[in-house]
């Protein structure tokens, strides 16, 4: 009879270390007018020996494909209803009703987040609320008995005042104590994780002459970095990151909450002017993070060795219709149309040695000559005019040298003078963020518009 018990504890500890495991997932952005059908998503994400998936809202049509898949899926709240869930346990159970109830028994729904970097980029209204919308999403799933879904949101390394060295890692002063710490009291209740976007590229990008690219890619093999309050031993970009995380929770009395990595990954391209992004700089860090991730046993880090720490890479799909810089829509793992970038296996068992060879990189320095911000061709010429009202409304006097009777009017063509005001607007404002896309209407080049663009219009 004794076996019994120990049978069960066994199971137990199988299926615990199975939630909790090094499997690595992939993140489905939905960002793009060319993507595959849900049903052929889920084909491809599995093809790539993913283990988990997380999309950015709750679509129906994809929880219907992930039915009967092992996959484990973590679904979102969106950013712009937190504040109504917030004061409203019926809006939450209406939710939870609507996008999880009729999906749970044969789709492996197990983590649902309350927002996307809702820090970084909404309105701080919304900030205060996230906490108190995640309690009455948490108490709604436990009404239907989907308290095993864990409960969390996403959080972007802009939330830290102070990363380096890791040991200094502390919260912002403005959100320390009104929001981080409902939030790390709520993950510590609940058994839940802290979900923390992190990407070594942007901190590379920000400072490419103090952090050595090999350092942020896991590439280098000679250069380590001693934390001097700690004394701990850094290999990498990416463990200093996280770890200076770890040290912020325990600054703020939670030392042992887990960390999830809910975004990690590095751009296949970009801009002219964004150095390392290209597709060997991108395969290189995917490759070594899903290795160390997926490590056996785990490598945890510098501060928690030997910790699982599971993870989500960005992303599925290049995405064409995302916003900002040219990354942004380069961070995929696949072209639109479903073929690989470059070779991977987000299972970890793959060796590199297998794949094809990668293409050297080409813009791991700075780009030093002159770039213009142009229409792209074939565009709504509707939806340029518009573009081109804007520019020329930023002030600055953007477009007067296109106006009737200017120097720069002719080509009379509505092409060419939204090239001009793109070009202009853009070179004043880049320094304070202003990039060349203007909601898909514009691209950068590197030839001088005014030496092409009367043939451009000719042809167009």
């Amino acid at each position: 009879m004794a076996l019994l018990p120990l049978y069960f504890f066994f199971l137990f500890l199988s299926v615990s270390s199975g939630e909790f495991s090094s499997q690595v997932g992939v993140n489905y952005g939905q960002l793009g007018n060319n993507l595959p059908s849900p049903k052929q998503s889920v084909k491809l994400i599995q093809s790539l020996g993913a283990k988990r998936v997380k999309i950015y809202d709750a679509n129906h049509d994809i929880l219907n494909a992930l039915k009967g898949t092992n996959l484990q899926v973590c679904i979102m709240v969106p950013n712009e209803i937190i504040n109504n869930i917030s004061t409203s346990q019926k809006l939450a159970d209406s939710w939870v009703e609507t996008n999880v109830v009729p999906f749970y028994s044969t789709t492996k729904i197990r983590y649902l987040l309350v927002g996307n970097e809702v820090i970084s980029g909404s309105p701080k209204d919304i900030w205060p609320n996230i906490v108190p919308a995640m309690r009455k999403i948490k108490k709604s799933l436990k009404t239907h008995g989907l308290d095993k879904i864990k409960v969390s949101t996403s959080m972007a390394m802009d939330v830290l005042e102070s990363s380096f060295p890791p040991s200094n890692g502390t919260f912002r002063s403005d959100i320390a104590d009104s929001i981080v710490r409902p939030l790390l009291q709520f993950l510590h209740r609940t058994k839940s994780f802290y979900f923390l976007d992190v990407y070594p590229y942007f901190a590379w990008v920000m400072d490419p002459k103090n952090i050595n690219l090999e350092y942020a890619l896991f590439e280098s093999r000679t250069i380590k970095y001693t934390d001097p309050l700690s004394n701990l031993t850094y290999t990498n970009l990416f463990d200093q990151m996280v770890d200076s995380v770890v040290f912020a929770m325990k600054r703020l009395g939670y030392p042992d909450i887990r960390i999830w990595i809910a975004e990690t990954g590095w751009p296949n391209a970009g801009d002219i002017d964004q150095i390392g992004a290209n597709i060997y700089n991108a395969a290189t860090y995917n490759r070594n993070v899903v290795k160390k991730l997926t490590a056996k046993p785990p490598i945890g880090t510098p501060a928690r060795p030997g910790w699982v720490i599971p993870s989500l890479i960005f992303a599925l799909y290049n995405e064409n219709q995302k916003p900002g810089p040219g990354t942004e829509r380069h961070f995929g793992l696949l072209y639109p149309n479903g073929t690989k970038i470059y070779g991977i296996d987000l299972s970890g068992k793959t060796p590199d040695s297998c794949f094809e060879p990668l293409p050297k990189p080409d813009n791991n320095e700075p780009y030093k000559g002159k770039i213009w911000c142009v229409a792209a061709k074939g565009v709504n010429e509707t939806a340029l005019s518009s573009a081109l009202s804007y520019a020329c409304s930023q002030g600055n006097k953007t477009c007067d040298p296109i106006q009737p009777g200017k120097k720069c009017f002719k080509p009379d063509s509505l092409f060419w003078h939204a090239s001009y005001a793109f070009s202009s607007y853009w070179s004043q404002s880049r320094k304070t963020g202003a990039t060349c896309y203007f909601n898909g209407l514009a691209t950068q080049t590197a030839k001088d518009p005014s030496k092409y663009i009367f043939f451009l219009v000719m042809i167009t």
